[in-house]
């Protein structure tokens, strides 16, 4: 990280501080008394040829290798050990928002990431960083040595939630990147199209890509804690409407609850790990809870 530091003011050099000391105390926190990833290779890929012997599966012998030499021959194989991950953050301005939290939902999503690059690199495994809002804004190609952690690290450090998102098509340009089967942890808080982002992460799945769907989302936008006449502003279109919160509160639960349970059973249905988080919840308990979770069902 020495490297990437001499190019940084020293506010950012801070901020990357102290996600490297986020990242190593829910990390170790996970760790501790545990000896096996919550992650694990995809598949095997072939290593050698050796001879068939009694109690080989007939259909692991290499017929073309029969057919040159006369004798029969079975594939090896190695089971693969390391996981392809991409860290996925969403830049739309919307996840810039906190009502009352000490960190707004972008932040949020920064430790939990910081988090993941951190453990995928403790176990070795090559993590990279892709950033959107409405198309892919920068990708940084994943890495398993050390000094990744610091390039990912200053990278997260930079970001700023500043655009207008299609999630959707973003998710398309990823399954269109991705030549090889990855772990993709997508951090956004979902505002957009439901079906459109839904048959976006089945496209992703299709590709044969592990989805981590980490919906993120302010305390006020899940518990709506308003009263009275109030004016909101849509982030990203800067539209402003004045509601009446008080009546309003319960059809907003109402809706937001059925959002997250309709993209809870879909994303289930697809195969897409779906995290609800809100920023009200320790962010390290959350992540060790959801990992203890993943390595239960490996």
């Amino acid at each position: 990280m020495a490297n990437a530091e001499q190019y940084l003011k020293p506010e950012v050099i801070r901020q990357i501080s102290r996600l490297d000391l986020r990242a190593q105390f829910i990390v170790k926190g996970f760790l501790q008394g545990m000896h096996a990833s919550p992650f694990q290779g995809f598949s095997v890929e072939f290593s050698e040829h050796r001879k068939y012997t009694a109690g080989d599966d007939p259909a692991d012998i290499d017929w073309l290798v029969y057919a040159k030499t006369d004798k029969y021959y079975v594939k090896k194989f190695e089971a693969e050990t390391n996981i392809l991950g991409y860290l996925v953050m969403d830049l739309s301005r919307s996840m810039a928002y906190t009502y009352r939290q000490e960190l707004n939902k972008f932040e949020y999503a920064i430790c939990l990431a910081a988090a993941m690059a951190y453990l995928m690199v403790h176990q070795q495994d090559p993590v990279g960083l892709i950033t959107f809002d409405e198309k892919i804004r920068t990708s940084l190609p994943p890495r398993s040595k050390r000094a990744q952690l610091g390039n990912i690290l200053s990278a997260l450090a930079n970001l700023e939630p500043t655009g207008t998102t299609n999630i959707a098509r973003s998710i398309e340009q990823i399954a269109a990147m991705l030549k090889q089967r990855s772990l993709v942890m997508l951090f956004t808080d979902l505002f957009g199209e439901p079906e459109r982002i839904l048959k976006s992460l089945h496209r992703l799945r299709h590709g044969g890509h592990d989805v981590i769907l980490f919906h993120i989302l302010d305390e006020a936008e899940v518990d709506f804690p308003f009263d009275g006449m109030i004016e909101f502003e849509e982030p990203e279109t800067n539209e402003k409407i004045e509601v009446n919160a008080t009546g309003f509160r319960q059809d907003y639960l109402d809706e937001i609850k059925a959002f997250r349970e309709m993209f809870s059973e879909q994303a289930t249905q697809a195969g897409v790990d779906y995290v609800p988080l809100d920023t009200s919840m320790p962010f390290d308990k959350a992540l060790t809870e959801y990992l203890t979770q993943r390595r239960a069902r490996c």
